[in-house]
């Protein structure tokens, strides 16, 4: 017997929270593939190409797949991912699934909002960043890369990877100074950066949907960026690249050792 465990709108489409299947050593992808054959008519469609499936608290992804052979008592939890919308952006870096998340002013927010994110989520990195250090989501992307690769190399500039996130970010050694300027402000915009699992992102976002931005992770911010680590157009003339500023920003990020 396996019992299927419906999450979100998996539970709409088979109008129940759990199925159990008197069924042993099916694969993931034939199990999907029963649960579509079995839906009540009538009932929304389960997008099978957007779906978390999830076995013993493990995400399959980090065990074989969709191939994975499922056996007598395993829970298998069905979890539909939900794409789309502006300031939603999960990549993967190296073994990490990482979240890009703008998050909109709130009165009560603060640091104790990302303290209190991190009790949560133990299992997944969280770092906040002042959206006017981030140039684009591929601009973030280049810099969560180096701290990966630092991290991977056991050359970070601190011993938590969060805090390597935020320095490379603010272009410092210093802590205290990346604190002060890339760190997030009281009752102003941030970028939460989240890195680990999909199913513990998922339910993250989850969490974070209520607050979320609808602007894009792109500002306006290229003559601040250039201000504040001196770049001066003569340099972004002599970089042969598409994104010359993004580029030479991740090249700054990248020689703080």
């Amino acid at each position: 017997m396996i019992q299927v465990k419906l999450l979100g709108g998996a539970k709409k489409s088979f109008s129940a929270d759990t199925i159990s299947i008197d069924k042993d050593s099916l694969t993931i992808a034939e199990l999907i593939d029963y649960l579509q054959k079995t839906k009540p008519e009538n009932t929304p469609d389960l997008d099978v190409n957007n779906l978390l499936v999830v076995v013993n608290g493990v995400d399959s992804s980090a065990i074989e797949g969709k191939i994975t052979k499922l056996k007598n008592n395993d829970v298998v939890s069905i979890i539909p991912i939900i794409h789309g919308g502006s300031s939603r952006s999960t990549i993967q870096i190296s073994k990490y699934f990482v979240e890009i998340l703008e998050i909109k002013p709130n009165k009560t927010q603060s640091i104790d909002f990302l303290n209190y994110l991190r009790k949560k989520y133990p299992d997944l990195v969280i770092q906040g960043i002042s959206p006017k250090y981030i140039l684009s989501k591929s601009h973030a992307k280049k810099i969560l890369e180096i701290s990966v690769e630092a991290q991977n190399s056991h050359n970070m500039l601190s011993q938590k990877l969060e805090i390597d996130i935020l320095m490379r970010f603010a272009c410092t050694r210093q802590i205290s100074k990346a604190i002060s300027e890339a760190g997030i402000k009281s009752k102003q915009s941030f970028i939460v950066i989240a890195l680990g699992k999909k199913f513990s992102l998922e339910n993250l976002y989850s969490e974070l949907k209520p607050y979320l931005s609808s602007k894009n992770i792109s500002l306006n911010n290229t003559g601040f960026l250039k201000n504040q680590f001196k770049i001066s157009n003569k340099q972004i003339d002599s970089v042969y690249s598409k994104k010359p500023l993004e580029d030479l920003l991740a090249e700054k990020a990248a020689v703080l050792f």
